[in-house]
C-alpha cells in the first residue's frame, strides 16, 4: 500500500485569549484530506515556552476532536494512530486555549499519514 505523509508543524509566538477562547494557528496547522484517500494522524507532539499550563485543541471540521494539554515549560508526545481514520473532504486543525494575555512561544508537530 502506498502512503504519503502529511505534516502541520512549526514554532509560533502567541498571545493566550483565555483557556476558555481557543483560536486557530493558522493555515501551517490546517489540514483536509484529499478525495480519494483516507487519512489517519499518527502522533502529536507540542512544547510550551511559558511558566502557565497551555491547552492544544485538534478539531476535526469545527469540532474539538482530541485536547493536548501542555505544562509550564512542558511538552507531551501522543501516538494517535489506533485512534480513527479521517474521510476525504475532513479538515482538521489545530487550535490554542492559554490564559488571558500569556506571550508564549508554541512548538507543535502533528504527523499524518494518507493511506
Amino acid at each position: 500500500m502506498f502512503t504519503t505523509p502529511r505534516f502541520l508543524q512549526g514554532i509560533v509566538p502567541f498571545e493566550g485569549r483565555g483557556l476558555d477562547a481557543p483560536f486557530p494557528l493558522g493555515p501551517a496547522f490546517s489540514y483536509v484530506v484529499p478525495a480519494g484517500v483516507t487519512a489517519q494522524p499518527l502522533y502529536f507532539r507540542g512544547g510550551n515556552s511559558t511558566d502557565e499550563l497551555i491547552c492544544l485543541i485538534l478539531q476535526r471540521d469545527g469540532a474539538p476532536m482530541r485536547f493536548f494539554p501542555i505544562g509550564a515549560r512542558g511538552s507531551v508526545h501522543v501516538p494517535l494512530r489506533v485512534v480513527e481514520d479521517l474521510a476525504p473532504a475532513t479538515r482538521i486543525e489545530l487550535h490554542l486555549a492559554a490564559p488571558t494575555g500569556l506571550l508564549g512561544m508554541l512548538v507543535a508537530d502533528v504527523g499524518i499519514v494518507e493511506l
